[in-house]
């Protein structure tokens, strides 16, 4: 990859729309589309301006267009930026790519204009990283996010310790060379308060891997019962759509279904299952183990008994079952439409029961503001706004592996050079986050996941 040359994609998905959008970055950008546009000389706007009129190539008017021209180093790219809004039409945007091709640009690859706005010095690598993350992001948490991180919320916390880090090992390196005097420069109670500054923060973004999942993924939402308690009319009533089928007859739901929402600015994905029971049926037993299985992959699950034809003892039975020990459970009572046995509610009282009826919209909305409440208080904190990937996972273990034994020479009184060497590993892994410290390898992995145009 060439770096030095002016690259050009299409910004806009593919397809026919109204508006396409086609981008040129490097030091010829402006060249070459000046010498497609006719209205004006691009080379005299100034920087941060749109300019309508024509665009042409040998002599044919290709479309009728708005050129907005960044010059450097005020873009994203730090490098000269033109992006041509035309119109839609795919043979109008592969005419426009392929005269800019022929006039000396190149197609991008994926990423590569982010790539460069990060080895240009614009952005850190977590910030190239959220910038993906905002273009997949599906709920308004998973955006939120994002935005922190494109902002560098995370990013300046982590220069931060990692520039006070630095001030304290270059007064143990300063030590290194005047070991012969026996002096100490680096202060032991501010280096190991600042560790205990890092470890703490660590902690508490490794507690938020997790959670980051959780939220751009989506939250697994199990619904799960016995047959016939109202499984499927839940899903379908929360989805306001026929995903499930419904039926009278027991163990009609065989497979597991799938299908997402958004409550509160997350994205749920509600799974229903087959009925949990003893059954000689071959298929359904296999839709039982199914359902099962997802027992592990649940955040929640929504355990649905029948408020009219269950008894106490098989209730109790049901909500002490092994498989939803540790689990994050909400129990809904179905069918509370019909006549309730008075143990049941007397049962109850004391014991959390979501009593719906999966026919009313008023309790679908009651059950939809429940699982917001409930996903706030006990998934998703209201103020997540810093949260890692598995890269950022990896690099601040080993940070806290590298700290500890940074913590434990201390303790041990032990050599200089041993604390050096072990703040200098640390150091480094805090750097491969910010990509301050990076390999080719990891940044063709991160970038490979861009789309072609950003």
């Amino acid at each position: 990859m060439n770096l030095n040359d002016t690259i050009v994609a299409q910004s806009t998905p593919s397809g026919e729309g109204a508006i396409g959008i086609i981008r040129l970055s490097g030091k010829d950008s402006i060249t070459i589309i000046n010498s497609l546009f006719t209205s004006k000389d691009l080379n005299k706007v100034k920087t941060h301006t749109i300019h309508y009129g024509n665009i042409e190539f040998n002599n044919i008017i290709i479309d009728e267009v708005l050129v907005s021209v960044f010059k450097e180093p005020k873009s994203y790219t730090k490098e000269n930026i033109v992006e041509i809004s035309c119109h839609g039409s795919n043979y109008i945007i592969k005419k426009l790519i392929s005269a800019t091709v022929e006039l000396g640009a190149r197609v991008a690859n994926k990423g590569e204009f982010t790539f460069r706005s990060f080895l240009n010095g614009n952005i850190d690598l977590s910030q190239a990283e959220a910038v993906s993350d905002l273009i997949s992001s599906n709920s308004e948490n998973s955006h939120k996010i994002a935005i922190n991180h494109i902002k560098g919320v995370f990013s300046k916390k982590i220069k931060q310790l990692r520039k006070d880090l630095i001030n304290l090992s270059s007064l143990l390196e300063l030590e290194l060379d005047f070991s012969e005097e026996d002096v100490e420069f680096a202060n032991r109670d501010k280096l190991e308060k600042l560790l205990d500054e890092i470890v703490s923060f660590n902690n508490m973004l490794l507690d938020s891997y997790k959670l980051n999942n959780v939220i751009k993924d989506g939250i697994n939402v199990l619904i799960l019962g016995k047959p016939n308690v109202g499984k499927s009319t839940i899903l379908n009533s929360l989805l306001e759509d026929d995903k499930a089928i419904i039926s009278d007859i027991p163990g009609t739901t065989r497979d597991v279904l799938e299908d997402t929402i958004t409550i509160g600015g997350n994205l749920l994905r509600f799974i229903d299952t087959a009925g949990i029971r003893d059954t000689d049926d071959k298929i359904e037993k296999i839709g039982i183990k199914k359902a099962l299985n997802q027992v592990e992959k649940a955040s929640l699950i929504l355990y649905v008994i029948d408020l009219k034809n269950t008894d106490l003892k098989s209730i109790k039975s049901e909500l002490n079952s092994d498989f939803l020990k540790n689990k994050n459970v909400i129990v809904i009572g179905n069918k509370n439409d019909l006549k309730i046995e008075k143990e049941i509610n007397e049962y109850f009282i004391n014991n959390k029961l979501l009593q719906i009826s999966a026919q009313k919209n008023d309790d679908i909305i009651n059950l939809k503001n429940s699982l917001n409440s409930f996903i706030k208080e006990n998934l998703v904190s209201s103020d997540s706004s810093i949260m890692i990937n598995e890269r950022h996972f990896a690099a601040l273990n080993n940070v806290n592996k590298s700290i500890f034994n940074v913590k434990k020479n201390l303790k041990n009184k032990s050599n200089t050079d041993l604390l050096a060497l072990d703040i200098k590993y640390a150091l480094n892994h805090l750097g491969e986050i910010t990509g301050e410290i990076s390999n080719d390898e990891v940044l063709g992995n991160i970038f490979s996941k861009f789309c072609i145009g950003k």
